[in-house]
């Protein structure tokens, strides 16, 4: 199954050094070359916002062009609202990014692989499958 890898997981990757990345570091190289990583408009801005230089943001951009976008549809859109109305039913909160990432795996039938424990909570009331790092 192919995996959505939101920006928290890329932000360990990529950009800190942070205790207690390596596992998820490692996990998201095996991912990509198994050739099964998904990508989102979204995701690549958040990504690319906020670094530093020029030069920092170049180099990221470059590396990250290795990873397509998948297509947001209008469909999508709606989905993600959906969601966003019965998690805040159930007095779940999360951002637009988060629910469109959700109503898009959905659609690709695909998991979400993140260190936010926000989808853990969505996952009580959306039918989204999260991806672990395996042993």
């Amino acid at each position: 199954m192919n995996v959505l890898v939101d920006t928290s997981v890329w932000s360990l990757a990529l950009r800190r050094a942070a205790a207690g990345s390596a596992a998820v570091s490692k996990e998201l190289q095996e991912l990509v070359h198994e050739g099964r990583t998904v990508m989102i408009g979204p995701i690549r801005q958040e990504l690319l916002s906020g670094v530093r230089t020029t030069s920092q943001f170049s180099l990221l951009r470059e590396h990250l062009r290795a990873f397509p976008d998948q297509p947001i549809t209008t469909g999508d859109y709606e989905e993600a609202a959906i969601a966003f109305n019965r998690c805040r039913g159930r007095g779940i909160q999360g951002s637009n990014t988060d629910f469109l990432m959700c109503a898009v795996s959905l659609r690709l039938e695909v998991a979400i692989f993140t260190t936010d424990h926000d989808f853990e909570r969505f996952a009580r009331v959306v039918p989204i499958q999260l991806h672990s790092v395996r042993s």
